[in-house]
């Protein structure tokens, strides 16, 4: 029985030049394309659109990676003074550079991507989407709730794929343990066993994927508007947000803190989650089209 696994993985699939493909990168797209194809799917089954699928695909790319990349410049790049500031009484220990320099949010290259941003900017282009694509068709009674309740099943593979790539980077761990199955993230500088929690991650996400995909195919659930959404929130961030508990703290500054911001951040969603639960099935079961209407775009009008 092995007493823990050696991790040496190159990041970076094929080479060339002073770059390449990396896993990371590639783990993205592939994710974001099943995404598409499960909730083509979905569309299909409710008679929806034919252009539906396409729109919501541009909306939510734009979403998760505009939104995971400004949560993590908001949320964990927060820096601290050589020497504290003082303005009207007030002192000022921490600083954010991308205040300072917005340009180098552009600078994705660098890294940094948040999950709890990329599902504010989901939520935000589901809200855009909605009114602007969505609601032209009002007898399909659409919202932003209903079509991330579709979403959601998707994005279970996607976040699969995102953990995926964070362990072929060896980033994102936990903290040393004697378990079996403990990680030595030799490229990252680590000589003693890890918390493989990447892994952890991608099975409670294989656990969200498990419990939503029964639920919208074989049950009424996709008719009760938000529920899909509301369950998918509370197995990800409940496990999330215990989970963190054996993380190493992603900056410098959680250091100490009773909660670190993963968790912090996890307990708004939990409490959406919960409301979303409980409203679902208050609210009456949504009606069912049964004939697709023609689509407004004459690029899609008579496709099958």
């Amino acid at each position: 029985m092995l007493d823990f696994i050696t991790w040496n993985v190159d990041p970076i699939l094929i080479h060339f030049g002073d770059g390449g493909i990396r896993w990371y990168g590639l783990c993205w797209a592939i994710g974001l394309y099943i995404c598409w194809a499960v909730n083509e799917k979905m569309y299909k089954r409710e008679n929806c659109p034919a252009e539906w699928p396409d729109q919501m695909f541009f909306w939510m790319v734009a979403g998760v990676i505009i939104g995971a990349r400004l949560g993590h410049c908001w949320f964990y790049e927060w820096h601290q003074y050589g020497q504290p500031w003082h303005l009207f009484g007030w002192e000022f220990t921490y600083r954010n550079p991308y205040i300072e320099n917005p340009f180098r949010l552009l600078k994705i290259w660098e890294g940094g991507l948040s999950s709890h941003g990329g599902a504010i900017g989901l939520i935000i282009a589901a809200i855009g989407l909605n009114k602007y694509k969505f609601s032209r068709y009002p007898q399909f009674g659409t919202s932003w709730l209903w079509i991330l309740d579709r979403l959601c099943v998707g994005v279970c593979f996607t976040a699969m794929l995102i953990r995926f790539g964070n362990l072929m980077n060896s980033e994102i761990y936990g903290g040393p343990t004697d378990l079996p199955w403990g990680f030595i993230f030799v490229r990252d500088g680590q000589t003693v066993p890890c918390h493989p929690t990447q892994i952890y991650e991608m099975l409670y996400c294989f656990v969200a994927l498990c419990v939503v995909w029964p639920m919208y195919w074989y049950t009424e659930a996709r008719r009760r508007e938000g529920l899909l959404l509301g369950v998918f929130f509370e197995i990800v961030f409940v496990t999330r947000f215990i989970l963190e508990f054996i993380k190493n703290d992603q900056e410098a500054f959680e250091a100490g803190h009773v909660l670190n911001m993963g968790q912090l951040l996890s307990l708004p969603f939990i409490a959406l989650g919960i409301y979303l639960i409980i409203r679902a099935y208050k609210r009456p079961l949504s009606p069912v089209v049964e004939k697709q209407p023609q689509s407004l775009d004459p690029k899609y009008r008579d496709v099958k």
